[in-house]
């Protein structure tokens, strides 16, 4: 065992990183956001019908706990400063929303920017952090999704190259204002990767953005995989890599397999985005893959690490708390091909593995040495290794 724990610590030195907040967000959110499908149309309807469905398709139940409203809630402000919400969308308020969403044995999150204006150019929290934090607490928000546009300036929307002093400072204030208003709200850092703030995220808030905006295209959720390599070492329990959200039900499945296969193994945080309450039965299945899932939540909290990269064939992996390893057999390829893993590829001394496939669900035997199978294009094989 000491032996194993020493091996994973050279090979994954997230386990010997050790995050501030040791009590929030052990294992990363699961939860649903509006933007990916809805962007400003959005309305309580949505978020009711959405929570509702959360529980009855068997979400929640597979660990989705947050419902979270994006941009586009809020209007101005009162002049005693406080947020006005937009009552012709959400015409009960927001803390009635958030108790209807508390009785569904749920969490509910709110969207704010660290700047003059949201994203959406509605009012943003910068120079009210204090009021906005009390509010969201009066409320009972459960977490926090802060964005970076206006931060600058209230005629720069997206600022490039921002120092990381600044990016810091900006985030921090919302960070001790949370910490002040009594209540414990899950902190999620959006600067796109702006300050480099996987260096300094985990002494701010639980997850931070390493990149820009995911959208529902091979190209723009392959590149931000790419981007996710040598960030290993800052995630553990605690403290996560966002490569942003979900778009599982926006793809095809092949690509939708291996998204979801890479972002558990990355111990990404799981927020879908697509339309819950009109999904397909496959996506409904994916996203509620338990053996998957718990690939992402597992509780020792390692990222996983790109192992092999062979033109477009890939090998990633991630050590479990149990001494097993879950690896990811990804085809950047149109067309299918055979990848193969060797256990020496991560210094494992095993002569033998049992191999068990997380999608078909099912052991495929005891294998010697390696495994190889063929892999359809676009898509990726996941198996779980145990030493036999």
């Amino acid at each position: 065992m000491v032996k194993f724990l020493l091996l994973n610590i050279l090979l994954f030195p997230t386990l010997a990183f050790s995050g501030l907040d040791k009590i929030m967000a052990l294992t990363p959110p699961m939860g649903w956001n509006t933007w990916n499908t809805f962007k400003c149309n959005i309305d309580e309807k949505l978020i009711r019908e959405s929570a509702d469905v959360l529980v009855s398709s068997g979400m929640k139940d597979a660990g989705y706990e947050y419902v979270n409203i994006d941009d586009c809630w809020q209007l101005g402000r009162n002049p005693d400063g406080t947020i006005q919400v937009d009552t012709q969308k959400f015409p009960s308020g927001m803390k009635a929303l958030a108790d209807y969403v508390h009785s569904k044995g749920l969490k509910f999150g709110l969207y704010s920017s660290a700047g003059y204006f949201t994203c959406q150019d509605r009012a943003a929290s910068l120079g009210y952090e204090m009021i906005d934090a009390k509010t969201y607490a009066d409320w009972g928000v459960d977490y926090v999704k802060y964005d970076f546009c206006f931060s600058t300036s209230p005629k720069i929307k997206g600022p490039k190259d921002v120092a990381m002093d600044l990016v810091r400072k900006n985030y921090q204030a919302m960070s001790d204002a949370i910490a002040a208003s009594g209540r414990r709200m899950v902190f999620s850092l959006c600067s796109w990767g702006q300050g480099q703030p996987w260096l300094w995220g985990s002494e701010v808030g639980q997850l931070w953005r390493t990149t820009g905006d995911i959208s529902p295209k091979w190209q723009s959720w392959t590149k931000i995989l790419d981007q996710q390599v040598g960030l290993e070492q800052y995630a553990g329990p605690g403290h996560w890599n966002d490569p942003d959200m979900l778009i599982v039900g926006m793809i095809p499945k092949k690509e939708a397999i291996a998204h979801f296969s890479l972002w558990s193994i990355l111990s990404a945080p799981l927020i879908a985005g697509n339309d819950i309450r009109n999904m397909s039965p496959e996506t409904l299945e994916i996203l509620t893959n338990k053996e998957v899932i718990a690939v992402n939540q597992d509780p020792m909290g390692v990222q996983g690490t790109r192992l092999v990269k062979d033109g477009k064939k890939e090998v990633w992996a991630k050590p479990l708390s149990d001494g097993s390893f879950a690896v990811v057999l990804f085809n950047r390829n149109l067309l299918p091909r055979n990848i193969s893993f060797k256990w020496s590829n991560i210094h494992l001394d095993w002569d033998r593995a049992q191999v068990r496939d997380l999608w078909k669900k099912q052991d495929l035997g005891i294998f010697n040495d390696f495994f190889k199978v063929k892999v359809e294009g676009r898509s990726a094989v996941m198996i779980k290794i145990s030493q036999e």
